[in-house]
């Protein structure tokens, strides 16, 4: 059984002092509208169990797990323990009760649109469609409502949705500097429905071995780029590399600024702890022309496989 806490149990061990892991599984967008104030986003269907926990090293300390309403962050817990990760712990009521407890958040001023909310809407739009095709064209399109509503049966019973994890991967539902309105989504979310293509899919991690990476820094042709945020920067990163926190990107960092960081003359290796945050820094710098190739390996299995680190600088 997974163990929980409330918010307030939460936030009078923040008050306390004393460094708390906190771990937003969230989608980034969502991460993006608000999240709870040194909270970390490592998105569900992104989660590295045994990355985190090589990260967390020997600390004895519990690592916590929030999410919008205490259903991810359950089964972020579910695949730690799985994992053979026993010490985790889920915030319940998510990141809404945080705020109500009185723990500070950090909001973006946008709206986005929730994954459940989403996957209301696509289920729905996918009966209407089957229902409306089976009456004017097919009668076999009735099929598509009762495999949808079969797949809600499943979903509430084994509380695992292949809609929501597929709809998790939407490139609306990454991070982008420049959000769309709640139209501009729902727009695309129809689309899909509709079965239409050529809508742009999120980046993916590099092909190029390891030892590639090595050598084509070595050589000067690529740089290394963390993406994580400055306080994990400052407990440990890989000798060289720059850093370029994901939250800088997200927040609208000008052109000129990612300039005087990056080269656009190089490969950008870019990593974070467990291969996620780079995914989404990747989708943000790649349309600005740079050459970004995110790392699936995070920096405890960088350093493992014997990239050189600098701690505590």
């Amino acid at each position: 059984m997974v163990a929980t806490i409330s918010p307030r149990s939460l936030a009078d061990l923040r008050r306390q002092g004393g460094g708390v892991t906190l771990i937003d599984v969230r989608t980034p967008a969502e991460y993006g509208e608000v999240h709870v104030d040194h909270a970390r986003n490592i998105p569900l269907d992104r989660l590295d169990p045994r990355a985190i926990a090589a990260e967390h090293g020997g600390n004895a300390a519990p690592i916590y797990f929030v999410c919008k309403s205490g259903g991810r962050s359950q089964k972020a817990c579910e695949q730690m323990i799985a994992a053979g990760v026993q010490n985790v712990v889920s915030v319940e009521g998510g990141t809404a009760g945080c705020e109500a407890a009185g723990i500070e958040v950090v909001r973006s001023g946008r709206k986005v649109m929730s994954l459940e909310r989403q996957v209301r809407i696509a289920a729905g739009g996918l009966v209407v469609l089957g229902a409306a095709l089976g009456y004017f064209l097919n009668p076999a399109w009735i099929g598509l409502s009762a495999f949808i509503g079969a797949g809600l049966v499943f979903a509430g019973l084994t509380d695992t949705c292949g809609m929501a994890m597929m709809l998790a991967k939407m490139p609306w539902n990454q991070a982008r500097p420049a959000a769309g309105s709640c139209c501009t989504r729902i727009a695309l979310l129809t689309l899909v429905l509709g079965g239409a293509s050529g809508i742009g899919q999120a980046a993916e991690h590099t092909k190029d071995s390891l030892d590639s990476v090595r050598q084509a820094v070595a050589d000067q042709k690529a740089v290394l780029v963390d993406v994580r945020e400055p306080e994990e920067w400052k407990e440990g990163h890989l000798s060289g590399a720059r850093s370029l926190p994901l939250s800088s990107l997200q927040k609208g960092m000008k052109p000129e600024a990612i300039a005087s960081v990056l080269p656009k003359n190089k490969i950008i290796y870019c990593h974070c702890l467990a291969g996620g945050r780079c995914l989404e820094a990747a989708a943000i710098l790649e349309p600005l022309g740079y050459d970004v190739r995110p790392l699936r390996p995070g920096y405890p299995a960088l350093v493992q496989a014997g990239f050189p680190a600098v701690v505590g600088q």
